[in-house]
């Protein structure tokens, strides 16, 4: 297994993603920049965050959205979910990845979305061993 770690993607014991064999299977990924404790403020600024931090952590595993094969999407509001449903038509092209989708409270009180993913890996991953890297926090 190899592991992705990113600075400041969490404070929690985890990693990004890691890699096995030919998947990767990333953390959950929150409307929240790495290295910062700012929460983006609303429902659909939080997915395009949270759909940010996913496709930085998949490009340093050695994936990309495209290479998705499966999402869990956690919504905190069920009438979140058509907005949902399509900023993530907008994010992932066809054919979409398979998806779960669960209404459930977050870790964090001013979450309001957070998705997962496995992912196959690119034609040519980084090298063995351990990757770290720091997101650059948006804005």
């Amino acid at each position: 297994m190899r592991a992705v770690t990113v600075a400041g993607l969490s404070s929690s014991p985890l990693s990004a993603a890691t890699v096995s064999g030919t998947l990767v299977h990333t953390s959950g990924q929150v409307g929240r920049a790495p290295g910062t404790s700012n929460v983006a403020s609303g429902f659909e600024a939080q997915m395009r965050v949270a759909l940010a931090n996913l496709d930085a952590v998949l490009e340093m595993a050695g994936s990309s959205r495209a290479q998705v094969l499966k999402t869990v999407v956690l919504l905190v509001r069920r009438e979140d979910f058509d907005a949902m449903n399509r900023l993530y038509a907008e994010h992932f092209g066809e054919p979409h990845p398979a998806r779960s989708t669960i209404v459930c409270q977050l870790a964090h009180e001013a979450l309001l979305f957070e998705i997962e993913a496995v992912a196959e890996l690119a034609a040519e991953p980084p090298g063995p061993g351990a990757v770290s890297a720091s997101l650059a926090p948006a804005g």
